[in-house]
């Protein structure tokens, strides 16, 4: 089966319209979304088939073994990451870090990824601008482009299935949801995640914080926050090459070795083992 690579930290792509698609089922070192501009057919994911159609948005993991067979012409946009965009300047790294993000939460389950019928108008809206900037090749093109990308991760990141705990569902109290995607959207800041903080935000006195989350969550906000940061370095383990010290950094953790020792005291194994365990 053909794997394609992708040279670049970043991609945009605008395929003509299409009758049948050109690689065949292949799979990806990379993550990719994929618009649909024109076009019918269905998608054929990891022994899954779906339908698609216009305006419809999936997101493709890497290893994902996928196929479009196209019913009626397509025309397909595509918007690449590769594991280089976690090591590039700062605007591409906190998209990045929003994908990833999405990524963890969206569990790479298949399908078209917008749910919310206006969000799909704002996905078409800013999609015809991202696609209009790489036909005219304008000034500021690819600072506008970033700022597109951005905004369609945003949209995208409120409409998929979020990681919560087992205990939360659809009657769990609105302050405690708010909490999980403040803690979410923050995983990244360290001093945003520190209990004064998060108090502050919701108007939660910090000594009261803990119990009020342990009795909606089941678990302790601490807790919750290290196994959130932990599901997103194996992540990093298993889609970048980013050096351990790197990843502690990122995560907050104050060295190499104050990851090593969380990591395997919750799985098991160093964080060297599982990278090359799954390699």
């Amino acid at each position: 089966m053909v794997k394609d690579h992708l040279w670049m930290p970043f991609e945009l792509v605008l395929k003509e319209m299409l009758d049948v698609c050109p690689r065949g089922l292949h799979a990806h070192t990379f993550f990719e979304l994929v618009y649909i501009v024109q076009g019918t057919g269905k998608q054929h994911i990891n022994e899954l088939e779906l339908n698609y159609k216009p305006g419809d948005l999936f997101l493709v993991a890497p290893n994902d073994q996928h196929i479009f067979h196209i019913e009626k012409p397509t025309q397909f946009f595509f918007i690449r990451f590769n594991n280089i965009f976690v090591k590039s300047n700062e605007k591409e790294l906190e998209l990045f870090n929003r994908l990833e993000m999405i990524l963890k939460n969206v569990g790479h389950e298949p399908g078209n990824i917008i749910k919310n019928k206006n969000d799909a108008k704002s996905i078409k809206s800013l999609m015809d601008i991202l696609i209009q900037e790489q036909l005219n090749h304008d000034f500021y093109e690819k600072e506008l482009s970033i700022q597109l990308v951005n905004s369609i991760l945003i949209i995208i990141a409120r409409n998929v299935y979020q990681v919560y705990p087992e205990q939360i569902s659809e009657t769990t109290d609105q302050k405690t949801i708010h909490i999980l995607q403040y803690i979410q959207s923050n995983i990244y800041v360290p001093e945003k995640l520190r209990i004064e903080c998060i108090g502050q935000e919701f108007g939660i006195s910090s000594t009261y914080l803990g119990s009020y989350f342990k009795k909606h969550a089941a678990i302790s906000l601490q807790q919750y926050i290290l196994n959130y940061k932990l599901k997103l370095i194996e992540d990093r383990l298993l889609h970048s090459d980013m050096r351990i010290s790197e990843i502690a950094d990122a995560f907050g953790f104050t060295d190499k070795s104050h990851l090593n020792h969380i990591f395997k005291k919750y799985k098991g194994i160093t964080p060297s083992e599982f990278r090359n365990d799954t390699n």
